[in-house]
Order: C-alpha cells, then structure tokens, then sequence
C-alpha cells in the first residue's frame, strides 16, 4: 500500500524499512537557505561529486560544493557571486547554476544563471525591476574550475548578457556550445582561442516573449563527439544541428520530434515542454544519443547519421503507466543518465500518491516547471543492451518524507545516485545534497 499523503509537517507515514530497496541520505552543505537546482551535478574523474545550490535571494549567490565520498566531506568552493568578480556590485547576483560540470583537459566547465526573479502573470522572468540601490542582473558567466589547483577561472559573458540555460561540451575538440536565457541564443566557446560566438535565437524570442510568442527553451544540448556536430530542439518539435565545418545552424531534414506517442502540443503553452527534448545523453558504445521526452515520458533513441528517432519504452513510474498519466512536471525532467557501465539508463521520476485507495490529483495547468500535486520519487532504470525496463519502487527519506523538486543526477562508478532535493528538518526546507544506495542484499 503505497504511504499516504504528506501531512502538515512535511512527513508521511514511515516505510517499513524490510520494503526499502534503496537507503536515502540527505547531507547538510550548511546552505541553510538553498533553493532548487536543476542539472548541476556531476561526478567528476577525482571520483568527487560536485553541485550548486542555488538562491533566489537579492543579496547573495549560489554556492559551488564538493562532496568526498571517500572522506565522507563536504567543502563549499565558493559564491558563485564571488567566482564571477562581481562580489559588492550591488547587481542581482549569480544566483544559480543550471547546466552539469563537464570535464576537459583537467578542469571542469560550467555557467552560471539568474537567481532574483520578477513574477509576471505566474512565470519567472528576469527581474528588471528590482529594489533601490541595486541594478540588473549583468549577465552569466562561462566558468573553469581546475581540479588541481582548486581555482576557478571566468571564461566572460554569454551572448547579450543573457544566462545560461543549457550548456555541453565537446571534450576531443575542446568547444563549449550552450543555450541562454530568456531569449535563447545558441553560442559557441572555443577553449583554446577563448572566443564567443553567438550563433542565433533557437526559438524565436524564447522564454522572454508574452502570450503567443512565448516559446519554451531546450534543456539540452546534445554533442555528437565522433563529428563534433551539436544539436537541440525547439518546441514546435524540430531538430537543428549545427556542423563545425559549415559555422551554421541548420534545421535537420527527414526527422523530428512530432510523435503520437509524445503527445499534441502548443509551442506557445509554458505549462509544458512542448516537443523539446528535456534530457539527452551520447551512448558511446552505441554511437547514438538516448533521451526523454518530458511532457510523455517516453525514452527514444536518436541515431544522427540516419537521422532517425526510434521511440523505445515509456520511462515513467509502473504507478504511472498503470494508472495511465503523465508525470505532473515536477520530477525527473533532468534526472536522467547514463551510469558508468555504459548501458545503464538511470531516471528519476515521479509516480501518483493514493489516499484511500484513489490517486490524488494535482492541478491541471501550470504556467512554469512548477509541481502540479504531490508525488513519490521513483528511481527507473533501462538497461539498453537488452531493452530492460525496471521500477525500483519509490524512494523516502529516513523519517517517511518524500524528496520533491527533484531535477539533477548523477551516478558514481559504484553505482550510488546522487541528486538535489528539498529536505526539510525542523522545519525549515532547504534543497541539498541527497544520496541514493543500494542496501546490503542481507538486509534488503
């Protein structure tokens, strides 16, 4: 009998721990007031795990930390605020991070986003009104941080000063490509010259245009190391690439994202994905990229030489697909990837709560990536040799809570997830650093 509803406090009805597959562990990285994150996680090769939790707060960033899981430690690197060179500016600060830490060369790259916002009509949008005495935000930073000598390196601004969304890395040529925000430039960094290029809107005025001009933004950028070719969507489902050799963008012919499976969708709606790819990861044994699409669930498979998207399995909870929904837009989006026995597929996603028997429903619309109701975290894996699907049940904290606001992942070489939740304790909610393990087999 799945737990019931969350109580007042936060807290619902302990799991007996005889039926818990998966132990969870929510650290304390001492950033009592961090908000959500999206995708700023990663292990790196010093067998650390690295995150970002984020602020919203006019005052202060987010911060950048490192957990040994070796030492069990964890170390703060820095405000990320600071990092930028923008410590007492009196601007709105570096308050987020939403792009994974990629590796090249000894270092790890990454970028940073908006974290003060102005709400307008339910949705976030960059503050251009904000208290007496500060001013706008200045724009997001490409950042290096080196894994020997700890210290960061600020790479400059993205296009038009805008943040960065999305961000991947092209680790034999040593070429950044991103997405920013509102907007959505689509931007090349070349490592070893250090130069920008602003390659153009990806759709239209993006996430900064209003009623029907409003466009929702891809989350991923999916590099093909073998070319050096990027990709992205856009939500009325096309696919574009852009070839080194050719320094443009074009829209790829014969293949799509418009699927009967993923669902009907207005590219203006901002309470959904559109026909966006929400995640993406390259296969490098396969030679092809594996995705989510986020609305439906579905996992497909895009082989860019075809090109061809080949629809695999649906990848939400059991509970879900039996119960025959979506998922309500608040887990799992961003948390899928490929563990590091290269045919491992890990996604965390959300699955329905039943109260007496009837699942609980949340709201029908939202206007931003908001949770529409309550949901339990479910841990899925797809192993793609075999195309096996399994559910490994739903996940809770020690004390019978559930992790909400779940959009990050990242897996250890001995197979440990790591993601960013909400935990709340005494109280007070925070999101934090949250391990997954497997318990012993003599105790599961």
């Amino acid at each position: 009998m799945p737990p019931p509803l969350l109580t007042p406090d936060g807290r619902a009805a302990p799991v007996p721990s005889s039926t818990r597959i998966y132990e969870l562990r929510a650290f304390n990285s001492g950033f009592r007031d961090a908000h959500d994150t999206y995708n700023g996680l990663s292990t790196a090769s010093d067998g650390m795990v690295y995150y970002v939790l984020c602020s919203t707060s006019i005052d202060y960033g987010g911060r950048v930390f490192r957990y040994d899981p070796a030492a069990d430690a964890i170390t703060c690197l820095g405000d990320l605020t600071e990092i930028c060179g923008e410590k007492g500016l009196k601007a709105v600060p570096q308050g987020k991070s939403h792009v994974g830490f990629h590796e090249y060369d000894g270092k790890l790259f990454f970028a940073t986003h908006a974290g003060y916002y102005n709400m307008v009509d339910g949705m976030e949008r960059l503050a251009s009104v904000v208290p007496e005495g500060y001013t706008p935000y200045p724009g997001g930073h490409v950042l290096a941080y080196d894994l020997k000598s700890g210290v960061f390196d600020d790479l400059g601004y993205a296009p038009e000063r805008e943040a960065v969304l999305s961000m991947g890395l092209d680790a034999r040529r040593g070429v950044i490509y991103g997405i920013t925000w509102p907007v959505g430039y689509f931007f090349r960094y070349d490592l070893h010259t250090r130069t920008m290029t602003n390659l153009g809107p990806t759709a239209g005025k993006g996430e900064s245009g209003k009623g029907l001009a409003y466009r929702v933004l891809c989350r991923s950028v999916a590099i093909d190391p073998e070319s050096g070719y990027a990709y992205y969507t856009n939500p009325e489902g096309d696919i574009f690439c852009y070839r080194p050799d050719a320094e443009r963008v074009k829209k790829l012919d014969g293949e799509d994202m418009r699927k009967e499976y993923f669902g009907r969708y207005e590219p203006s709606d901002s309470g959904s994905m559109g026909y966006n790819w929400r995640q993406t990861v390259w296969h490098p044994v396969e030679k092809v990229f594996y995705g989510v699409h986020g609305n439906s669930g579905y996992l497909f498979r895009f082989d860019p030489r075809a090109p061809a998207i080949e629809v695999l399995d649906r990848l939400t909870s059991l509970p879900s697909q039996r119960s025959g929904m979506n998922d309500q837009f608040s887990y799992g989006y961003l948390g899928f990837t490929l563990a590091p026995d290269a045919r491992t597929l890990c996604y965390l996603t959300g699955g329905p709560v039943f109260e007496n028997g009837r699942r609980v429903k949340g709201l029908s619309k939202v206007a931003m990536g908001m949770a529409k109701g309550v949901e339990n975290l479910h841990l899925v894996t797809y192993d793609s040799p075999t195309h096996t699907y399994r559910d490994h049940g739903p996940l809770f904290y020690p004390d019978g809570s559930r992790p909400t606001y779940v959009n990050s992942i990242a897996v250890a070489r001995d197979g440990t997830v790591y993601t960013l939740a909400r935990v709340t304790e005494n109280g007070h909610t925070r999101t934090d650093l949250v391990q997954i393990k497997r318990r012993p087999a003599e105790t599961a």
